[in-house]
Formats: C-alpha cells, sequence, structure tokens
C-alpha cells in the first residue's frame, strides 16, 4: 500500500477540513472563464486543459496537502489520481465539484 492518499470529500467534509489544514493549498482545475465567474475564495487555478498543466503540477511541493475542485468533481478526480501517481502525499477531492458549494464565492 502506498503512503499517498487521494480522498474524495463532500462540501461539507472539505470546508472543514481546508479550514483546519494550516498546510492545505487550494486548487481550482477549471477553465479561466469558469473561475472568473465564481472560485472558492483563497483557491490557484490550474486548468486541467491547459497545455502547460502538467508542468505546473510538476513544481508543486509534493509533501503539503492539496485540496482540489471543478465543476461536478470529474476533473478534479482526474487531476487527483494524476497527483498521486506523481508521488504527492495528499490529495482532496470535493466529490461533487462546485456545484455542491454552498459557502460564498470570490
Amino acid at each position: 500500500m502506498s503512503d499517498n492518499l487521494f480522498i474524495d470529500l463532500d462540501a461539507t467534509e472539505f470546508s472543514q477540513k481546508l479550514k483546519e489544514d494550516i498546510n492545505g493549498i487550494l486548487l481550482d482545475v477549471r477553465t479561466s472563464r469558469e473561475y472568473s465567474k465564481g472560485h472558492i475564495p483563497n483557491s490557484t487555478l490550474m486548468d486541467i486543459y491547459s497545455p502547460s498543466f502538467l508542468n505546473e503540477i510538476q513544481k508543486l511541493d509534493r509533501v503539503k496537502n492539496y485540496y482540489l475542485y471543478c465543476r461536478s468533481g470529474s476533473r478534479s478526480y482526474k487531476a487527483g489520481q494524476l497527483m498521486k501517481k506523481l508521488g504527492f502525499k495528499k490529495v482532496y477531492n470535493l466529490r461533487s465539484g462546485i456545484l455542491d458549494w454552498d459557502e460564498p464565492l470570490e
């Protein structure tokens, strides 16, 4: 069994875990157009469809905890699986995406 964790969370669990995690980094893997229409505060945009996505992901610190989301959970799930394969220690996925997020957006 690997030490790398990939965990699907619902919106409530995701929000609570993120708030408690001083080592957490929030990534939005949607497009810049989607991001500009509203995103979870303090998130960083890393468009999974961008040709530079893999390069950008590889520059990240693999020891930090990453919280991923997209519109419905599919793209963030794929991004999380990729990060797990690349050796990231803890990756959390917002299972049903921003569609289920009921806290304020920026």
